[in-house]
């Protein structure tokens, strides 16, 4: 399969190099944005993070998963050197695109950017803070302790399954498995290689995590869904997939 092209200025980094800088130096934040026919939505979400005023670097990594609809040309419009993109030449799915943004991502943490309107990137603020004092490695983001505005009830339900399934398995407290906003240290990501190519990929990294022993820390935000008619791509079939990925990732001897 040919290598995804990354077009843009060259990778933020910490400007630390030794223990004096490393008190003073700015994290990085290096955003990865699946992004699959997103035209409608993508120049707001993109101006939305690059807007934000974090007290951290930003590292924006687009990747283009083959999209027809004009979200590469949308891209390739915005001039601005925190934006790199990387664009797949054929579909290759989510879990895919996300693991091109992970190989790409020069920052100290990482965080998942949906390219729609569902979930609102001020909220980073809070999910940073714990991580900035020290005193957690991984924060989550949880709809189901703030608010999951417009989610169908079948969804709903959907999602608390999955999560009960993740807690039985892996004796964790989470109450959103499948929350995108999944902000962690990239160091604790760098030795684990992401074998997802779908929405699977959420369980995978939430499963494997914690099989590594890894604390998950919550912290409730706030979600307005959107439709299959607004562009929403995941199914029932990827449910199925995300209880074979939690199973398969509870049994594997090496997480």
């Amino acid at each position: 399969m040919p290598s995804p092209i990354v077009t843009g200025a060259a990778p933020i980094t910490s400007s630390a190099t030794g223990a004096a800088d490393a008190e003073t130096a700015r994290t990085v934040l290096s955003v990865i944005m699946p992004v699959y026919n997103e035209a409608s939505t993508l120049s707001e979400v993109v101006q939305r993070v690059l807007s934000l005023d974090l007290g951290v670097d930003l590292d924006l990594i687009a990747v283009d998963d083959a999209s027809v609809d004009g979200s590469a040309e949308i891209l390739a419009a915005i001039p601005d050197p925190r934006l790199r993109v990387a664009t797949h030449e054929v579909n290759r799915g989510k879990g895919a695109a996300i693991r091109t943004g992970l190989d790409a991502a020069a920052g100290d943490v990482v965080v998942i950017q949906d390219a729609d309107l569902e979930y609102d990137p001020a909220q980073w603020e809070q999910l940073l803070a714990p991580i900035l004092a020290g005193e957690a490695d991984v924060v989550y983001g949880s709809r189901f302790l703030g608010d999951a505005k417009g989610m169908r009830r079948r969804n709903r339900w959907a999602n608390k399954g999955l999560t009960a399934i993740t807690r039985v398995l892996f004796g964790t407290g989470i109450t959103d498995m499948e929350t995108c906003y999944k902000l962690i240290r990239r160091e604790l990501l760098a030795d684990i290689e992401l074998e997802a190519s779908r929405f699977d990929i959420e369980p995978e990294i939430t499963a494997r995590l914690l099989r590594r022993g890894v604390t998950i820390h919550e912290l409730p935000i706030a979600y307005e869904a959107r439709t299959h008619d607004d562009g929403k791509k995941i199914g029932w079939s990827d449910g199925v997939a995300a209880i074979r990925t939690l199973l398969k990732w509870r049994l594997r001897r090496h997480p």
